[in-house]
Parts: structure tokens; C-alpha cells; sequence
């Protein structure tokens, strides 16, 4: 067995759609509807969100620098996961490797969509039992958000429509 650790990220395709200059902190919380959130939110943060869809909201704060996601699908009130937005796969690669060689267990996902967006990724549960997704966007999609099941499984989701949540 090779003491290398693949990362199974191919580094000269990510095709990121704006630029990240650093590394960006995530937080994404459950709610129990998206357009009251939405209302609510942008009251309280000053800004318009980046995206809205029926099950998902995202607002991107420039300082200090957060994407803040509001989904649907678990417990409302509660966090469904926290994370880091890095710049790029290579990045989250190395991450990856530097994880691994930890020996914390993690799930890969490449190329994977989720949350409207087209991202390499993987995850991990703090202590506690936290999701952290660490990831790199590599393009906004129409696909539905966190539509794998093993994925939500990993962060305890439930279906959108088992939220009440219909297209």
C-alpha cells in the first residue's frame, strides 16, 4: 500500500465563476420558510441575497467575509452545518490530504451539485457531531439543493417536501 493519499481532484479543470480571493467562512442554518428568512435577513444584514430558490438562500457578506445559507429540510432554528469556501480544488485538495493524513474521517464529493451549485468538496463531523463542508464552487446550477441522499444523511436532512417545502 503507497503512503501517497489520493485526493481524486482534478486541479486543471476548476472553472470557478468569480474569483475568491481567500478563504470564506459558511454558516448555514435551518429555517422553517425561505421567504420569511429572506424578508427577515435582509432586514438585519443590509443586503440583498445571491440567491433565492423555494427550498435555499444564500447571502454572501463581504465583511467580515461569510456565506450565510438558510435551508429548509431540518429542524428549524437549529444550524445544519458550518464550513470554509476556498478559493480553489487544489486547495481543497490539500485540505483533503491534510485531513486524511489526520486520520479524521470524511466524505468526498466531486463535481457534486448541491445547493445550487456545482462543487468539489468533502466533509467532516467535529466532535460534537458538526458538519463542516469544506469546498470549492466551480459553477451556480438549477439543480435542487442537497439532493444526494447519502449527503443528506450526513447532515441529518430530511426531503424538502417531508418540510412542507413544494416546488
Amino acid at each position: 500500500m503507497s503512503d501517497a493519499i489520493s485526493t481524486n481532484f482534478d486541479v486543471s479543470t476548476n472553472s470557478v465563476k468569480e474569483a475568491v480571493m481567500a478563504n470564506t467562512f459558511h454558516v448555514a442554518v435551518y429555517v422553517r420558510s425561505i421567504p420569511e428568512a429572506v424578508e427577515q435577513y435582509r432586514k438585519v444584514l443590509g443586503i440583498e441575497p445571491a440567491k433565492v430558490r423555494h427550498d435555499y438562500a444564500k447571502f454572501e457578506i463581504a465583511d467580515p467575509p461569510v456565506i450565510f445559507s438558510l435551508n429548509v429540510g431540518g429542524e428549524p432554528g437549529k444550524l445544519s452545518h458550518l464550513g470554509i469556501r476556498y478559493p480553489g480544488t487544489g486547495e481543497v485538495a490539500s485540505e483533503m490530504v491534510r485531513v486524511k493524513q489526520a486520520s479524521v474521517p470524511l466524505f468526498q464529493q466531486q463535481g457534486t451539485t448541491c445547493c445550487y451549485a456545482k462543487a468539489d468538496k468533502f466533509w467532516i463531523q467535529d466532535a460534537d457531531g458538526i458538519p463542516w463542508e469544506m469546498y470549492t464552487l466551480l459553477d451556480d446550477v438549477d439543480a435542487e439543493t442537497a439532493s444526494d441522499r447519502e449527503l443528506r444523511n450526513f447532515l441529518g436532512q430530511q426531503p424538502a417536501t417531508a418540510a412542507g417545502v413544494t416546488s
